[in-house]
């Protein structure tokens, strides 16, 4: 008997969109292979190379060091150097023992959601935001409940929208600060009420702090300095421009530490153990006077591109005070921003990333800009972008 193939997904894919950045990078690499010169604007990666003495330090230790398998946790010097930071930084005590090392923010995420979510359990965010963190609470067979948020509120959650629409089966909230896509922040009273607000329900709150360091016109902060109770989580990939390295880190409080451990020793061993010793240079005052002179230059990019911008006609209700994204209305300029996209960068050749990624709250009204490039390259891509929508 002739057996008949099929294709079986499980249900969680029905959930699962494709990340639509990812998707115009593809297609922006596309034309630079038939030679056109592509602006890239798109994705969320610093254009900074590594600072060398993070390369050096990684180079020293593939001669010096065995690169086996390390704890789950990650190295010990490489969690007490994190702890350090943020004595130092932000005054704030952090015991290593809570601090886990992981492969990139993603698996941060994961293993947060994964000691914390059962199945239908869920998660409040905000609506627009990071489109992977819908994804990850469905991989761990929870439940995304975004909530629309606008300028208004900062396009962030607050103390009120955790109290309006907390439900039975609510138990933890994630909010992100600065945020991707839109590079605000969450004001720390305003946090502080939000912990408050999850903590009196039972809940947890999840707080992405991963462009922590990448703050303008405002000192970087942390959420730990409200609570021990709350979950962080952080990447080497931003603020240090460490993408390639798949490096992060997750902070817990203490009860959750065996947890965390035995679901990363079973979904990931452990991270790259060369970036983790690549890590340790992170902190060093060399490498933070380099990435402080970059942080200045991130800064005078948005202080360009926002002018910009709003003299071609698009409408930028909150200025950014983090990460390197604007979040730009489009709706004067045109009707659909996945076409306006979808134009500038077949006729411009600047890829910029439309609101589609980032959820259902007016995603058609919106582009997100990456000043992930030089200022000249900045300049020209407000040319070349002219040109199409001014044609």
């Amino acid at each position: 008997m002739k057996s008949e193939s099929f294709h079986r997904l499980a249900s969680r894919m029905t959930y699962i969109a494709p990340f639509e950045v990812m998707e115009i990078q593809t297609a922006a690499r596309e034309l630079e292979r038939q030679g056109k010169d592509v602006i890239h604007m798109e994705i969320g990666e610093p254009d900074f190379t590594t600072p060398r003495p993070i390369v050096d330090a990684a180079v020293a230790a593939l001669n010096d060091k065995p690169m086996f398998y390390t704890s789950a946790l990650g190295i010990q010097p490489l969690r007490e150097a994190i702890a350090a930071f943020y004595a130092s930084k932000y005054g704030v005590t952090v015991s290593p023992d809570r601090i886990i090392v992981t492969a990139g923010s993603s698996a941060a995420l994961l293993l947060a959601f994964g000691v914390l979510l059962s199945a239908g359990d869920e998660v409040l965010m905000a609506d627009p935001g990071y489109p992977c963190n819908r994804h990850f609470v469905r991989a761990m067979e929870g439940v995304p409940r975004t909530i629309a948020v606008g300028p208004e509120h900062a396009y962030q959650l607050t103390a009120a929208h955790i109290g309006a629409h907390w439900n039975d089966r609510s138990v933890a909230t994630l909010v992100a600060s600065p945020s991707n896509p839109t590079g605000t922040l969450i004001a720390p009273d305003e946090l502080k009420r939000i912990h408050m607000e999850v903590a009196a329900r039972g809940g947890t709150l999840i707080v992405d702090e991963i462009y922590q360091g990448l703050t303008y016109d405002v000192a970087p902060s942390t959420a730990l300095s409200i609570s021990d109770d709350l979950f962080v989580i952080n990447s080497f990939s931003k603020y240090f421009q460490m993408t390639g390295w798949r490096l992060g880190w997750l902070v817990v409080p203490q009860a959750y530490v065996r947890e965390v451990e035995k679901l990363a020793q079973n979904l990931f061993i452990s991270a790259s153990t060369p970036a983790q010793h690549a890590a340790l240079a992170a902190f060093r005052p060399d490498t933070l006077a380099i990435l402080e002179e970059r942080r200045a230059e991130f800064y005078a990019r948005r202080d360009f591109l926002m002018p910009a911008l709003r003299e071609l006609g698009f409408r930028i209700p909150v200025v950014p005070q983090g990460a390197f994204y604007i979040y730009a209305d489009s709706s004067q300029i045109a009707t659909d921003s996945f076409e306006l996209s979808r134009r500038i960068l077949q006729e411009a050749y600047v890829a910029l990333t439309p609101g589609k990624d980032f959820g259902l709250a007016a995603p058609e009204r919106h582009i997100r800009i990456a000043y992930t490039q030089t200022v000249a390259r900045l300049a020209e891509a407000i040319d070349r972008i002219k040109g199409v929508i001014h044609a």
